[in-house]
């Protein structure tokens, strides 16, 4: 058995958009949230980050805390349908780098684990569809299968190393030979803890975090996909502004 794992982020890292974003659109468009409230709400987060004037992370956690109260009272197997049908519709939305990177994994017989923010309804069903192994998302918590408006986050760095560390322990990983696969802050503990980190398109606020960070920063793979092109970036001879 191997004690190697990659574990990989969903959103921006697989995923090209936010799969949680799809969700929403889908459940507005079944009249399952009201588009008036649900836009209301989130519109000034929304445009602070598409204007480039907010932090993407602050978005996410908005997002997810409005979600978590539209979906208050709803089916647990309701919300299970919509979701098959959204990774079914635009679960092929992937970066070709990733994707690969996937593949080359499961070649080498590592364990393919997922650590995503994303709702684990949605994880559930993009791991499926990837062959991942191993996957751990936001849980939105369900009495008598219906949701009562509570969550246990998986989108920061605190919660994401607990589950990391949770996943180590139950499969007897060697962190040292790990994989990391991530694009913003909240991956920067599996990044550290890892002996193989790779970012894909990562926020501003990661590089610095790298570049501030000596021995992340030796260690650390930079991979930028834009259309069909993929660089790898090499932090001593770029600037970024």
């Amino acid at each position: 058995m191997s004690n190697v794992g990659a574990f990989f982020d969903i959103d921006g890292t697989l995923y090209r958009e936010n799969l949680q974003t799809e969700l929403f659109k889908k459940l507005i468009r079944c009249g399952i949230i009201n588009h008036s409230e649900w836009y209301s709400s989130l519109e000034e987060y929304y445009t602070k980050w598409d204007n480039r004037l907010g932090e993407y992370e602050d978005y996410l956690k908005h997002m997810s805390e409005i979600y978590c109260k539209s979906i208050k009272g709803l089916s647990l197997n309701v919300l299970r349908f919509i979701a098959k049908q959204v990774i079914e519709e635009k679960g092929g939305r992937v970066y070709t780098y990733t994707k690969n990177q996937i593949l080359w994994h499961k070649k080498q017989s590592h364990k393919i684990i997922t650590i995503s923010g994303s709702p684990i309804e949605l994880v559930e069903q993009i791991s499926k569809k990837y062959e991942f192994d191993i996957y751990r998302g936001t849980v939105y918590t369900t009495e008598d299968e219906n949701y009562t408006g509570e969550l246990e986050p998986l989108w920061d760095t605190t919660h994401k190393q607990i589950a990391l560390n949770e996943i180590v322990e139950t499969y007897k990983l060697d962190l040292g030979k790990c994989y990391a696969y991530g694009d913003t802050n909240g991956d920067l503990s599996m990044f550290t803890k890892v002996g193989h980190p790779t970012c894909i398109n990562p926020t501003k606020e990661l590089l610095n975090n790298i570049k501030s960070n000596p021995d992340l920063k030796q260690k650390m793979n930079i991979i930028i996909e834009r259309k069909d092109v993929i660089y790898k970036i090499n932090l001593d001879s770029i600037d970024f502004i």
